[in-house]
């Protein structure tokens, strides 16, 4: 962790910084006012920052939300003599990972740089990993549903709104994470699909709606196992679906960074959007 000091106390300077180096931490600057923040994070670009609430011509949260401004991923934990419901509450709106209240007690100091290390890292994991293994999971559930196996033929980011071709399914994914997996596909390709898992014609579209809503849930649940098993920590969970059909469907904007994969499969292309974001940091 490459942590900057934000105080204007020079007593409190040192001892933050005599408390973080002897738990290995790397301190890589120091300041006292808002500008001084914005110069030592452009320059130093620590991955935490330490910040007292009371500054000379500014606070805490003016200096939190200029820090996000030049990096949202950076982590701010507050050490100040000032604690109160309201003060905290404003923490948290401004995206504070921690509240600690002067006298600063190193082991609890320590322990919430580390929690918040860890929650960093886990994210980082879940970022990497996660749309392989709902690739692998689609793939998977096609090959014994309906003993195909899809070819995928394009992957790329997005956060823009999609404009669906005709059926989508959604799966709200919660854990200390939140996030979302989506299947969009067009009626067409939604009744062939859901005529192979039957293993016969469809008698009615509540049967084609149904078969894709468990077809969607044990995709993501599969995923959802797979990922936990390769961490036990990010304790993922899938919601019921949820199912649009119609001409013009539009899904909004999710409001967080997500990854498209388009799968071409013997009953026509399938779309697989998914993403996470970071979830609310649990502090008191």
């Amino acid at each position: 962790m490459r942590i900057v000091i934000v105080d204007d106390s020079s007593f409190s300077i040192a001892f933050i910084k005599d408390i973080l180096e002897k738990n290995g931490f790397e301190v890589v600057g120091e300041a006292g006012s808002l500008e001084e923040v914005k110069e030592i994070v452009n320059e130093k670009k620590p991955s935490l920052v330490t910040m007292d609430m009371t500054l000379p011509g500014t606070d805490g949260l003016e200096c939190t939300r200029a820090i996000h401004e030049i990096d949202e991923n950076i982590k701010v934990i507050v050490v100040s003599s000032m604690m109160d419901d309201e003060i905290v509450k404003e923490a948290k709106k401004n995206k504070v990972s921690a509240y600690i209240q002067k006298p600063v007690d190193a082991d609890e100091l320590v322990t919430v740089i580390n929690r918040v290390a860890a929650a960093e890292e886990l994210y980082r994991f879940l970022e990497e990993e996660y749309i392989a293994n709902f690739k692998e999971a689609l793939m998977d559930s096609m090959n014994r549903m309906t003993k195909t196996i899809p070819v995928y033929k394009q992957e790329f980011c997005t956060n823009k709104e999609i404009e669906s071709k005709g059926v989508t399914i959604i799966i709200g994914i919660s854990s200390r994470f939140s996030g979302r997996m989506l299947l969009d596909l067009s009626k067409e390709t939604a009744n062939r699909l859901a005529s192979a898992i039957f293993r016969r014609e469809l008698k009615s579209d509540d049967e084609m709606m149904a078969a894709l809503g468990e077809f969607a849930n044990i995709v993501s649940g599969n995923a959802c196992s797979l990922l936990n098993k390769k961490n036990k920590a990010l304790g993922l969970r899938v919601a019921p679906p949820s199912i649009l059909h119609g001409e013009s469907v539009i899904i909004s904007a999710p409001g967080l960074n997500t990854t498209t994969a388009i799968a071409k499969t013997e009953f026509g292309e399938i779309l697989l959007n998914v993403g996470f974001q970071r979830g609310e940091e649990k502090w008191t």
